[in-house]
């Protein structure tokens, strides 16, 4: 019998969130793969699960409690223990300890990067020194977008030769499944639906005001949990909406209330690949984002961010400027407005069938087997930049 290489998945953990849901669609779709490969995933930290992993998939839990130096020795330790062939991870801290778990044993390391990492880190300079002492090493890096490839070839010094832009995968069958269950919440009439984590990046202030701005008919429902909660409520009653504003918290089948929404706002400020706006795409929703680094206006407008000048109408809905207030208020504007608000949502659902499970499966195993295939080599030394 031919000996099956390994391959090892590692991510953070499973908690609820958009580079977690990913990964477990990737693994989904990974099933035409399964006949060749021994497919496995280490979670690094132990905590509740939110999406459900394929029974055919070998999970490691791990207990690194979200530190880095436990993440580092657990996972070179299950690395010893396992020998894959090969490695993919999710997300920065994953991705650090990928490299150092992989270190010394002739076998090659990818990582999946699903931010726009200078954003991401902002000012943290130790963090930022440590992706670029890492990042160029890597057998290869499958960005989400080429948003994120430039800014890894600009800002961090890692050899476009070495990077790859995969568009995160959109399960249309599933969220048809779920966006035909009944919401676990209900609000009092027509509404405006956000969603994602309550955190400085997603920007949901300028949505609040926005909202003011506009004074639409509709309600507006953030959906998600995070640090800036009570911030959001404060600011809410500072601007007289508070009893026009749902906030349910996180939505384990966001589905089911983003399907029903008359418009999907996002407000962020940075992302790697939008989720949330293509998968309310692919809910027929018609959308307004900002056009933030990085991910929008590829999805939306078809071209690089730095193309789109100020804010446009697209077919889907509407792209807008960063931190424009009034920008976002006419947008929601005229998206809300009958017919465009069909128009755009049919353009929407269609538009989102670009991101089917089954090509982006296919071309992250394109990438495994071309690193599995390829000699062992370091990058040059002028690979690195300083």
């Amino acid at each position: 019998m031919l000996h099956r290489k390994r391959i090892l998945f590692a991510i953070n953990s499973l908690a609820g969130g958009g580079a977690e849901r990913v990964l477990v669609t990737l693994l989904g779709g990974s099933e035409p793969w399964r006949t060749r490969y021994d497919i496995h995933l280490a979670l690094l930290d132990d905590e509740p699960r939110a999406y459900d992993v394929p029974e055919w998939v070998e999970v490691h839990q791990l207990d690194a409690r979200h530190k880095l130096l436990p993440s580092l020795t657990q996972l070179r330790t299950l690395a010893a223990r396992l020998s894959p062939d090969a490695t993919l991870s999710f997300l920065t801290r994953a991705n650090i300890a990928n490299a150092w778990a992989m270190a010394g044993r002739g076998r090659r390391w990818l990582i999946s990067e699903r931010v726009n990492t200078s954003a991401h880190l902002g000012g943290a300079f130790a963090a930022k020194t440590m992706v670029r002492m890492v990042y160029p090493r890597a057998a290869h890096i499958i960005a989400v977008s080429e948003g994120v490839v430039d800014d890894l070839a600009v800002n961090f010094g890692v050899a476009r030769s070495r990077m790859s832009a995969i568009a995160n995968p959109v399960d249309h069958r599933r969220i048809a499944e779920l966006a035909a269950e009944a919401p676990a919440f209900t609000p009092s009439g027509p509404y405006i639906v956000a969603a994602g984590r309550l955190m400085p990046n997603k920007n949901f202030p300028l949505l609040l005001r926005a909202y003011a701005e506009a004074a639409p008919e509709e309600r507006l429902v953030i959906l998600g949990e995070g640090p800036e909660r009570g911030a959001l409520e404060a600011l809410a009653r500072a601007l007289g909406i508070a009893d026009r504003v749902d906030m349910p918290g996180f939505a384990a089948n966001p589905f089911a209330l983003v399907s029903r929404a008359r418009l999907y706002a996002m407000p962020s400020n940075a992302e790697g690949f939008p989720n949330g706006l293509v998968e309310a795409m692919a809910c027929g929703v018609p959308v307004v984002a900002t056009n933030c680094a990085s991910g929008p206006s590829e999805i939306l407008a078809c071209c690089p961010r730095d193309a789109v000048r100020g804010g446009i109408d697209v077919d889907a809905g509407a792209l807008v400027p960063t931190d424009d207030i009034s920008a976002f208020a006419a947008a929601l504007t005229r998206t809300l407005t009958e017919p465009r608000r069909s128009i755009c949502g049919e353009h929407a659902r269609t538009s989102s069938l670009a991101y089917g499970v089954e090509r982006a499966a296919a071309n992250y195993w394109a990438r495994i087997e071309a690193a599995l295939n390829a000699p062992l080599t370091l990058p040059a030394p002028t690979e690195i930049a300083a």
